[in-house]
């Protein structure tokens, strides 16, 4: 269902403030970093680790080009960090199935551990006749014939009572082993998800010092967005390409999925949920969730990705352009496709 939405827009232009947590990977037209580096120069207290290891302070190009590398390693940590969040989300769901499967297994087995005492206790009791003597009594051959089948199947459903038992037993063990497998699943990727952010956190500490402000105020400036007439069309992308175009200006923000920040693949799972298509926060699955076309075949709305780990999507408009979440400082925006980063592309169907 379509709904209304509009997120606190920036000027175009503007320069960005600090960097949250939830960052990948940077993006920045050539032009931009041109810019950028053109104006580097200025000398600034070396107050880093990337600082400490030169003999002189290091200059604002160099600090731009540090920028850059942190953002990079940002944007696929980030990446994995979103791998790891749908993995447990999928190990919590198993968890409480094998939990549950498991309880009612061990249920089962309860029962079937007090019908064969049950049966053992009879036998006990009445295993000091010799069933036998009871029918040569009789004197009807019938009664001795059919007592002697119902004694048979007696100790045929006991046995088959005995042997159920076993089969309920190892069928109880396994659940339980799986149980605990999926719990310790669950619990060692929470621990690689605190490892994960702990890093990227460190990574954006860094960013978020002093002496970095001024070269990512620099890396992150974004200029003008182009002023692209909206496709028209009503094909699942182009009303998806459509939804996102709605939202630039809107701020980025890693891990964010609307409604009014995003991340690149926050940003895809956003616009085609409008349309009634689900896809995962995570560009290794949106990769795999449409049919693979090539450069040539490009439509509007059609997601391109970026780099050898798959870690950037945009969405394609036309001529060239793309609108993307890029990275942190830079909103959402129309850009040039980075096509020497270009690795391939996917139609939603």
């Amino acid at each position: 269902m379509r709904h209304s939405h509009r997120g606190g827009h920036t000027k175009p232009g503007s320069l960005p403030g600090r960097v949250r947590i939830g960052s990948r990977r940077g993006w920045t037209r050539t032009a931009v970093l041109a810019t950028a580096l053109a104006a580097a120069g200025v000398i600034l207290p070396s107050v880093s680790s990337w600082a400490a290891q030169q003999s002189t302070p290091p200059s604002l190009q160099k600090l731009i080009a540090q920028a850059k590398v942190l953002s990079n390693q940002i944007d696929a940590l980030g990446q994995q960090y979103d791998g790891l969040k749908i993995q447990l989300a999928q190990a919590r769901a198993e968890a409480a199935t094998a939990a549950t499967t498991a309880a009612r297994d061990a249920k089962e087995l309860g029962a079937g551990q007090t019908q064969v005492g049950q049966l053992a206790a009879e036998s006990y009791m009445t295993g000091s006749v010799d069933p036998t003597l009871q029918f040569i009594t009789s004197s009807d051959p019938s009664v001795v014939v059919g007592r002697a089948a119902i004694m048979q199947q007696l100790d045929k459903e006991s046995g088959d009572q005995v042997s159920a038992l076993a089969a309920a037993e190892a069928t109880a063990r396994r659940a339980q082993q799986t149980a605990e497998q999926q719990k310790n699943k669950v619990t060692s990727l929470v621990k690689q998800m605190q490892a994960e952010r702990a890093v990227i956190q460190r990574k954006m500490n860094v960013l978020n010092s002093a002496a970095y402000q001024q070269a990512m105020n620099i890396f992150s400036r974004t200029g003008s967005f182009p002023n692209i007439p909206i496709p028209g069309g009503n094909s699942i992308g182009e009303q998806a390409l459509r939804w996102a175009l709605s939202v630039r200006g809107d701020p980025y923000e890693w891990g964010a999925a609307g409604p009014s920040a995003f991340d690149c693949s926050g940003l895809v799972m956003w616009a085609y949920a409008h349309v009634g298509i689900h896809l995962d926060h995570y560009t290794g699955d949106q990769w795999n969730e449409g049919e693979h076309i090539s450069r040539w075949q490009l439509q509007p709305g059609d997601l391109v990705f970026f780099f050898a780990d798959i870690s950037h999507v945009g969405m394609y408009i036309g001529n060239g352009l793309m609108v993307d979440a890029p990275s942190f400082g830079q909103p959402v925006q129309v850009q040039p496709i980075y096509w020497s980063a270009f690795v391939g592309a996917v139609r939603i169907v």
